[in-house]
């Protein structure tokens, strides 16, 4: 089963270190694995551009459509077994321990 892996933290905030895994070594691992098809950064939030269609006009502004302290960093793509192996997946990464990660099963078009 596939899942989405949201990379998100305080923009600003410094990642600590606590002798866990640093995140080329948590990439290193879960490639080796071959649960993570694919991953990478993100721009800050201030590089993005929300896109909106009201009564059929496309209405653009700078900028995160949410105003909040979290900010997606990035996302990787999982391929686990299970949940229970996402959980896993998802605990060694090393903003689980300075910001967040949120884990969503990805809903695939065959399953509507």
């Amino acid at each position: 089963m596939q899942y989405m892996l949201l990379i998100c933290g305080v923009e600003g905030e410094e990642l600590e270190s606590d002798g866990g895994y640093t995140i080329e070594e948590w990439v290193a691992e879960m490639d080796g694995r071959g649960v993570r098809l694919q991953g990478d950064r993100l721009r800050p939030a201030s590089d993005a551009t929300t896109v909106r269609v009201r009564s059929n006009e496309v209405l653009i502004s700078d900028g995160p459509f949410a105003e909040t302290k979290e900010q997606m960093y990035g996302y990787d793509l999982l391929e686990c077994a299970d949940l229970d192996e996402a959980i896993e997946v998802a605990s060694k990464h090393p903003m689980a321990r300075a910001g967040m990660v949120e884990l969503r099963p990805v809903w695939p078009f065959d399953e509507e």
